[in-house]
């Protein structure tokens, strides 16, 4: 089952009463627009649990960005490039991203970001 937590925040901090997942059953749906219309705020369990697991996003807008470029298949140069930033602070970015997603290299770090609903 597809879960994006990060999803999640940016649909609450947007002003959402409810969350729930597409492939929830027809029943859960229903009930969950039932609660909603009474005031009551309705977020799927796992994913919920999954938010909190993962944590808010802790990647900067410009770490955002870089990875994004990243995750689209640039090289260093060309990010640096495209955001108008030199090489070493997209190098210092990077880094940064890869330590905050616990990762190893700068692909997987865009990936983790991606499943996380961070970028």
């Amino acid at each position: 089952m597809w879960r994006c937590p990060g999803y999640l925040a940016r649909a609450m901090a947007a002003g959402a009463s409810g969350f729930i997942v597409k492939d929830a059953p027809p029943e859960d749906l229903a009930d969950a627009v039932r609660k909603v219309y009474r005031g009551i705020r309705v977020v799927d369990p796992v994913l919920a649990t999954e938010s909190l697991i993962h944590g808010i996003n802790p990647l900067t807008a410009r770490e955002r960005e870089v990875l994004v470029a990243v995750g689209a298949g640039h090289a260093i140069a060309e990010v640096a490039k495209l955001l108008r930033l030199s090489e070493g602070t997209v190098r210092n970015h990077l880094s940064a991203a890869i330590g905050k997603t616990g990762t190893r290299s700068r692909s997987e770090a865009a990936a983790v970001a991606r499943e996380r609903g961070w970028l």
